[in-house]
Protein backbone atom coordinates (compact mmCIF):
# COMPACT_ATOMS: atom_id res chain seq x y z
CA UNK A 1 0.00 0.00 0.00
CA UNK A 2 1.05 3.37 -1.13
CA UNK A 3 2.45 5.93 2.00
CA UNK A 4 4.14 9.20 2.10
CA UNK A 5 6.79 7.37 4.21
CA UNK A 6 7.23 5.09 1.54
CA UNK A 7 7.17 7.80 -0.88
CA UNK A 8 9.91 9.64 0.93
CA UNK A 9 11.77 6.82 1.88
CA UNK A 10 12.03 5.97 -2.24
CA UNK A 11 12.99 9.24 -3.22
CA UNK A 12 16.38 9.42 -0.79
CA UNK A 13 17.32 6.11 -1.96
CA UNK A 14 16.80 7.43 -5.23
CA UNK A 15 18.79 10.59 -4.44
CA UNK A 16 21.66 9.56 -2.70
CA UNK A 17 22.72 5.96 -4.71
CA UNK A 18 25.50 3.75 -3.59
CA UNK A 19 28.24 2.58 -6.30
CA UNK A 20 28.43 -0.94 -6.42
CA UNK A 21 31.99 -0.44 -5.84
CA UNK A 22 31.67 1.69 -2.73
CA UNK A 23 29.33 -0.85 -0.92
CA UNK A 24 32.19 -3.54 -1.89
CA UNK A 25 34.94 -1.59 -0.55
CA UNK A 26 32.59 -0.82 2.64
CA UNK A 27 31.77 -5.02 2.87
CA UNK A 28 35.54 -5.54 2.93
CA UNK A 29 36.58 -3.36 5.65
CA UNK A 30 33.35 -5.31 7.76
CA UNK A 31 33.88 -8.69 7.83
CA UNK A 32 31.24 -8.83 10.62
CA UNK A 33 28.84 -8.69 7.34
CA UNK A 34 30.04 -11.67 5.80
CA UNK A 35 27.79 -14.18 5.47
CA UNK A 36 24.66 -12.14 4.53
CA UNK A 37 22.24 -13.45 2.10
CA UNK A 38 21.32 -11.18 -0.82
CA UNK A 39 18.12 -9.91 0.95
CA UNK A 40 19.92 -9.09 3.61
CA UNK A 41 22.82 -7.03 2.22
CA UNK A 42 20.38 -4.87 -0.22
CA UNK A 43 18.30 -4.08 3.25
CA UNK A 44 21.48 -3.24 5.13
CA UNK A 45 22.42 -1.17 2.31
CA UNK A 46 19.35 0.76 1.90
CA UNK A 47 18.79 1.33 5.40
CA UNK A 48 22.30 2.39 5.69
CA UNK A 49 21.58 5.60 3.00
CA UNK A 50 18.50 6.22 5.00
CA UNK A 51 20.43 6.32 8.67
CA UNK A 52 22.97 8.95 6.70
CA UNK A 53 19.74 11.12 5.44
CA UNK A 54 18.23 11.27 9.25
CA UNK A 55 21.60 11.47 11.15
CA UNK A 56 24.07 14.01 11.13
CA UNK A 57 27.73 13.25 11.19
CA UNK A 58 30.16 15.75 12.99
CA UNK A 59 33.33 15.26 11.79
CA UNK A 60 35.78 17.28 14.60
CA UNK A 61 39.04 18.70 13.14
CA UNK A 62 41.64 16.00 12.28
CA UNK A 63 38.82 13.31 10.93
CA UNK A 64 38.11 13.08 7.64
CA UNK A 65 34.85 11.36 6.13
CA UNK A 66 34.73 10.04 2.29
CA UNK A 67 31.45 8.66 1.29
CA UNK A 68 32.43 5.24 1.92
CA UNK A 69 33.48 6.14 5.76
CA UNK A 70 30.12 7.11 6.33
CA UNK A 71 29.30 3.93 5.09
CA UNK A 72 31.22 2.10 7.24
CA UNK A 73 30.12 3.55 10.16
CA UNK A 74 26.46 3.43 8.95
CA UNK A 75 26.21 -0.16 8.26
CA UNK A 76 28.04 -0.65 11.75
CA UNK A 77 24.87 1.28 13.34
CA UNK A 78 22.43 -0.62 10.96
CA UNK A 79 23.77 -3.94 12.05
CA UNK A 80 21.80 -4.84 15.21
CA UNK A 81 18.34 -3.20 13.45
CA UNK A 82 18.45 -4.97 10.18
CA UNK A 83 15.64 -7.74 11.67
CA UNK A 84 14.16 -5.27 13.81
CA UNK A 85 10.48 -3.49 12.65
CA UNK A 86 11.48 -0.09 11.04
CA UNK A 87 10.18 1.65 14.17
CA UNK A 88 12.46 4.44 14.50
CA UNK A 89 14.76 2.91 17.09
CA UNK A 90 17.38 5.18 17.22
CA UNK A 91 14.72 7.82 18.04
CA UNK A 92 15.89 10.69 20.47
CA UNK A 93 19.26 11.72 18.96
CA UNK A 94 20.01 13.42 15.23
CA UNK A 95 24.05 13.76 15.70
CA UNK A 96 26.68 11.49 16.21
CA UNK A 97 29.82 13.42 16.66
CA UNK A 98 32.99 12.20 15.77
CA UNK A 99 36.62 13.04 17.68
CA UNK A 100 39.99 12.19 15.71
CA UNK A 101 41.02 10.31 19.44
CA UNK A 102 39.96 9.54 22.80
CA UNK A 103 38.54 12.36 24.40
CA UNK A 104 38.30 13.53 27.85
CA UNK A 105 34.59 13.34 29.71
CA UNK A 106 33.97 15.32 32.85
CA UNK A 107 31.71 12.43 35.17
CA UNK A 108 30.56 13.23 38.81
CA UNK A 109 28.47 10.63 40.51
CA UNK A 110 26.49 10.85 43.85
CA UNK A 111 27.18 7.39 46.13
CA UNK A 112 24.92 5.85 48.56
CA UNK A 113 26.04 8.55 51.49
CA UNK A 114 25.07 11.41 49.44
CA UNK A 115 28.60 12.21 48.80
CA UNK A 116 29.31 13.64 44.96
CA UNK A 117 32.65 12.44 43.41
CA UNK A 118 33.59 13.88 40.33
CA UNK A 119 36.72 12.61 38.07
CA UNK A 120 37.43 13.14 34.30
CA UNK A 121 37.28 9.88 32.24
CA UNK A 122 39.51 9.34 29.24
CA UNK A 123 36.84 7.38 26.62
CA UNK A 124 36.19 6.23 23.19
CA UNK A 125 32.66 6.86 23.11
CA UNK A 126 29.53 7.86 24.82
CA UNK A 127 26.13 8.24 24.22
CA UNK A 128 23.94 10.72 26.21
CA UNK A 129 20.46 10.41 27.14
CA UNK A 130 18.80 13.18 25.51
CA UNK A 131 22.00 14.11 23.33
CA UNK A 132 24.14 13.08 20.77
CA UNK A 133 26.46 9.70 20.23
CA UNK A 134 30.27 10.67 20.33
CA UNK A 135 32.57 8.24 19.35
CA UNK A 136 36.45 8.20 18.25
CA UNK A 137 37.22 7.71 14.32
CA UNK A 138 39.99 5.46 15.74
CA UNK A 139 37.66 3.43 17.69
CA UNK A 140 35.27 3.38 14.74
CA UNK A 141 38.08 1.98 12.11
CA UNK A 142 39.40 -0.58 14.64
CA UNK A 143 35.76 -2.07 14.88
CA UNK A 144 33.92 -4.49 12.01
CA UNK A 145 35.85 -7.77 12.79
CA UNK A 146 34.83 -10.85 14.73
CA UNK A 147 37.29 -10.22 17.57
CA UNK A 148 34.63 -8.88 20.20
CA UNK A 149 34.90 -5.52 19.68
CA UNK A 150 32.91 -2.48 18.03
CA UNK A 151 32.19 0.82 19.37
CA UNK A 152 29.76 1.92 17.42
CA UNK A 153 27.48 -1.16 17.86
CA UNK A 154 28.30 -0.81 22.10
CA UNK A 155 27.26 2.67 21.99
CA UNK A 156 24.13 2.46 19.79
CA UNK A 157 22.55 -0.28 22.24
CA UNK A 158 23.09 1.96 24.85
CA UNK A 159 20.57 4.13 22.97
CA UNK A 160 18.18 1.09 22.74
CA UNK A 161 18.43 0.84 26.29
CA UNK A 162 17.33 4.66 26.68
CA UNK A 163 14.51 4.36 24.73
CA UNK A 164 12.62 2.91 28.53
CA UNK A 165 14.21 5.98 29.93
CA UNK A 166 17.50 6.08 31.94
CA UNK A 167 20.01 2.92 30.74
CA UNK A 168 19.37 0.01 32.76
CA UNK A 169 20.27 -2.96 30.52
CA UNK A 170 16.37 -3.46 30.00
CA UNK A 171 15.34 -1.95 25.95
CA UNK A 172 12.24 -2.05 25.18
CA UNK A 173 11.52 -6.36 24.79
CA UNK A 174 8.97 -7.83 21.98
CA UNK A 175 5.80 -8.91 22.63
CA UNK A 176 6.63 -12.51 22.37
CA UNK A 177 9.64 -12.40 24.99
CA UNK A 178 8.96 -12.24 28.92
CA UNK A 179 10.52 -9.71 31.16
CA UNK A 180 11.16 -12.19 33.88
CA UNK A 181 13.33 -14.65 31.64
CA UNK A 182 15.32 -11.44 30.53
CA UNK A 183 15.81 -9.95 33.54
CA UNK A 184 16.97 -13.53 35.31
CA UNK A 185 19.32 -14.36 32.42
CA UNK A 186 20.72 -11.21 32.81
CA UNK A 187 21.00 -11.00 36.18
CA UNK A 188 22.51 -14.08 36.73
CA UNK A 189 25.18 -13.72 33.68
CA UNK A 190 26.31 -9.99 35.25
CA UNK A 191 26.46 -11.27 39.05
CA UNK A 192 28.32 -14.19 37.67
CA UNK A 193 30.88 -11.85 36.43
CA UNK A 194 31.12 -9.14 39.33
CA UNK A 195 31.47 -12.01 41.60
CA UNK A 196 34.66 -13.85 39.47
CA UNK A 197 35.79 -10.35 39.93
CA UNK A 198 35.76 -9.98 43.43
CA UNK A 199 37.52 -13.05 43.97
CA UNK A 200 40.00 -12.09 41.52
CA UNK A 201 40.26 -8.40 40.42
CA UNK A 202 42.85 -9.42 37.83
CA UNK A 203 40.60 -13.00 36.61
CA UNK A 204 40.43 -12.74 32.81
CA UNK A 205 37.23 -13.18 32.24
CA UNK A 206 36.10 -14.39 28.36
CA UNK A 207 34.39 -11.63 27.57
CA UNK A 208 35.52 -7.95 28.22
CA UNK A 209 35.27 -6.78 32.43
CA UNK A 210 33.77 -3.50 31.39
CA UNK A 211 30.53 -5.24 31.13
CA UNK A 212 30.10 -5.85 35.03
CA UNK A 213 30.39 -2.32 35.55
CA UNK A 214 26.35 -1.71 35.71
CA UNK A 215 23.57 -3.57 33.77
CA UNK A 216 23.81 -0.85 31.34
CA UNK A 217 27.42 -1.51 30.00
CA UNK A 218 26.60 -5.38 30.64
CA UNK A 219 24.00 -5.13 27.73
CA UNK A 220 26.16 -3.17 26.13
CA UNK A 221 29.25 -5.13 25.76
CA UNK A 222 26.80 -8.41 25.39
CA UNK A 223 25.33 -6.62 22.38
CA UNK A 224 29.11 -5.87 20.97
CA UNK A 225 29.47 -9.39 21.79
CA UNK A 226 26.42 -10.70 19.91
CA UNK A 227 27.53 -9.42 16.79
CA UNK A 228 31.35 -9.31 16.87
CA UNK A 229 32.51 -12.50 19.01
CA UNK A 230 29.17 -14.77 19.01
CA UNK A 231 30.78 -18.14 19.63
CA UNK A 232 32.57 -16.61 22.50
CA UNK A 233 29.70 -15.46 24.47
CA UNK A 234 27.65 -18.25 23.94
CA UNK A 235 30.53 -20.08 25.88
CA UNK A 236 30.31 -18.25 28.52
CA UNK A 237 26.78 -17.06 28.65
CA UNK A 238 24.72 -18.85 26.55
CA UNK A 239 21.32 -18.03 28.41
CA UNK A 240 22.26 -14.09 27.34
CA UNK A 241 23.39 -15.00 23.46
CA UNK A 242 19.33 -16.54 23.38
CA UNK A 243 17.96 -13.24 24.94
CA UNK A 244 19.95 -11.74 22.81
CA UNK A 245 19.39 -13.58 19.74
CA UNK A 246 15.46 -12.56 20.94
CA UNK A 247 15.68 -9.29 21.09
CA UNK A 248 17.95 -8.89 17.99
CA UNK A 249 16.31 -11.39 15.41
CA UNK A 250 19.59 -12.37 14.47
CA UNK A 251 21.73 -15.36 15.03
CA UNK A 252 25.11 -14.15 13.92
CA UNK A 253 26.54 -17.44 15.80
CA UNK A 254 24.92 -19.86 12.90
CA UNK A 255 26.70 -17.46 10.34
CA UNK A 256 29.79 -17.90 11.88
CA UNK A 257 29.76 -21.41 11.90
CA UNK A 258 29.01 -21.34 8.39
CA UNK A 259 31.99 -19.18 7.71
CA UNK A 260 34.67 -21.27 9.29
CA UNK A 261 33.18 -24.42 7.33
CA UNK A 262 33.70 -22.46 4.20
CA UNK A 263 36.43 -20.42 4.43
CA UNK A 264 39.27 -21.66 6.64
CA UNK A 265 40.26 -18.27 7.15
CA UNK A 266 37.82 -18.07 9.49
CA UNK A 267 38.79 -20.99 11.90
CA UNK A 268 39.93 -18.39 14.45
CA UNK A 269 38.01 -15.62 13.50
CA UNK A 270 37.94 -14.55 17.28
CA UNK A 271 41.41 -14.47 17.86
CA UNK A 272 42.65 -11.84 15.72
Amino acid sequence: MWSFRNWRRQRTLARNPVEPKTWTAVRQRLPILDGLDAIDDQRLRERSVLFLHEKHLTALPGVELSREDRLLLAAQAQLPLLHLPELDWYQGFHELILYPDDFVSPQRHRDPSGVVHEWDDERSGESWQRGPVILAWPGVQASGGWAGYNLVIHELAHKLDMLNGEPNGLPPLHRDMRLSDWALTMQSAYDDMNAQLDRNPDAELPIDPYAAEDPAEFFAVTSEYFFSAPDVLHEAYPAVYRQLMSFYRQDPLTRLKELQKSHPAYKDATNG
